[in-house]
């Protein structure tokens, strides 16, 4: 049996599912292949929402949130079962597989089960046990079956007591003591749930910092936060030499020569392309050494026909790039005249106990790049709003050019930081300046209010900046665009 479609998506994630309905949206004859039982890819089934459901749990069951606030010490529920744990993730898991169902109704594409590979460059062959081969045909084709965790041969993964970050989820209980290995997004992340829990959790991170995307600045205070909060053990610039497992107990050796056991290890360092059955040298697509698919600027791969887009041509490897990359990817695939190309502001958030979050450069990126930046910060700790909820350790970064105060980065660490930096980022977004945030009224009491006065802070960073450098000069010589925060403020 041989169908023709305008286009063939293959993968269910944010990624297929969007590009999907992108193409359907303007008349396309679609069709979805997926092999998995329900769509959604990692996203859904185990990586994004699962992960930022259950650390929500952690923290409710933890108690974490309310400690301190009204003279109460909370301390982590007795009795707690994995199915307490997993019953809301699950939950919102099943109503994500509706509203894909429903997305893809809506849009009228055809969905396929089965297992898709690549025969030749413009045909598909679709296999499912005890079913019928289909073979597809279509003008166009997206690969978007995203990524997996690296499994390294010499990590004895046995789903049980040494996992990975997909393993996790189906833990059968919650461990007393684990191991996280890897200071990256998904180790830090899976580190703070535990750790909100009261599960003794340490990183082993082989490189100097955790989160090393961030600045020092940040990485180390986040690092002290999950620490002095979560009660949680970190070490840096050592690797692991070894592991083995006896009497349902890992024992691990680093390379600094120090011992550690656990109940769980979690390996947590890299992912690779889900490309490796695909038949992809069959329609002449090119891939690189850890799977990843190699696209041009149109999300085009070697091969005219065929589009790819989402975690499997790596980096960013974020759902909300993945979404917007296959809906640019199937604009210039037919011509639409739509979008032509993915924001370069794109927000990263960390659910870390606290969040982390950041968009647009960093002081030593900026730096790298020759730009001369100031910083402007405010503490919640000074805010009213902190202060109600109880995050004082929270604070928010803005990162801006010293010669005309366009932003250009900024960053927030604590409660809400990954809804809170899409102010910074649309402002990044549209060339704002430092004057967006000191003209702007927000409600009181907010968060959002941080940013006026790290903006204030950061033009009183400038105007010393700039005394320093005129001296000996006398200061009334200082220009008077660089502004000082009013006395009433």
């Amino acid at each position: 049996m041989t169908d023709h479609f305008d286009l063939c998506v293959i993968g269910g994630g944010p990624a297929g599912e969007k590009g999907a309905a992108q193409a359907a949206y303007f008349g396309k004859k679609v069709c979805l292949v997926e092999r998995a039982p329900k769509l959604g890819g990692a996203a859904v089934n185990t990586g994004t929402v699962p992960s930022k459901t259950l650390r929500e749990t952690a923290l409710y069951f933890s108690g974490l949130r309310q400690r301190g606030l009204y003279g109460v010490e909370y301390k982590v529920k007795r009795d707690i079962t994995i199915g307490d744990f997993m019953h809301r993730e699950r939950a919102v898991v099943e109503s994500s597989w509706q509203l894909i169902e429903q997305n893809l109704e809506r849009h009228e594409v055809t969905r396929l089960r089965g297992d898709a590979r690549f025969t030749s460059p413009d045909e598909l062959l679709v296999t499912r046990f005890k079913e019928e081969d289909r073979r597809i045909t279509a003008g166009v084709f997206l690969v978007a079956t995203g990524s997996r965790p690296s499994r390294p041969d010499e990590i004895p993964f046995d789903g049980r007591i040494v996992v990975d970050s997909d393993d996790v989820l189906s833990l059968s209980a919650i461990p007393k003591r684990l191991v996280v290995i890897g200071g990256g997004v998904i180790g830090c992340e899976y580190a703070s749930i535990f750790a909100a829990l009261g599960v003794r959790v340490t990183i082993v991170n082989n490189r100097e910092r955790l989160l090393s995307h961030l600045d020092a600045d940040l990485s180390d205070a986040l690092r002290q936060e999950m620490t002095r909060r979560l009660d949680m053990q970190v070490l840096v610039d050592t690797s692991v030499k070894a592991i083995t497992v006896k009497e349902e107990i890992a024992s691990l050796t680093l390379s600094s020569g120090r011992e550690l056991s656990a109940d769980c290890v979690l390996y947590c360092a890299g992912r690779e392309g889900q490309t490796a059955d695909l038949g992809l040298a069959a329609a002449g697509v090119a891939t690189n050494a850890r799977g990843f698919i190699d696209v041009d600027a149109q999300y085009r791969t070697a091969n005219r026909k065929v589009f790819a887009a989402g975690d499997v041509i790596g980096f960013p490897a974020l759902a909300s790039t993945a979404m917007e990359q296959a809906r640019v990817a199937m604009c210039h695939a037919f011509d639409l005249k739509y979008k032509t190309q993915v924001s370069n502001v794109l927000p990263y958030g960390v659910w870390t106990v606290p969040e982390v979050a950041t968009v647009g450069l960093g002081v030593e990126e900026a730096r790298r790049q020759g730009i001369s930046v100031e910083t402007g910060r405010a503490s919640f700790q000074d805010n009213p709003r902190g202060q109600i909820i109880g995050d004082t350790e929270g604070f928010v970064k803005l990162i801006f050019r010293t010669d005309n105060e366009q932003l250009v980065g900024a960053a927030v660490m604590g409660e809400g930081a990954c809804e809170l930096i899409h102010i910074p980022a649309a402002v990044i977004h549209h060339g704002g300046s430092l004057d967006y945030f000191i003209q702007c009224v927000f409600n009181y009491p907010t968060l959002s209010d941080a940013f006026k006065y790290a903006a204030y802070d950061g033009l009183q960073r400038l105007r010393r900046r700039v005394s320093k450098a005129m001296e000996p000069r006398s200061r009334s010589s200082t220009p008077a665009s660089v502004r000082t925060r009013p006395e009433t403020d």
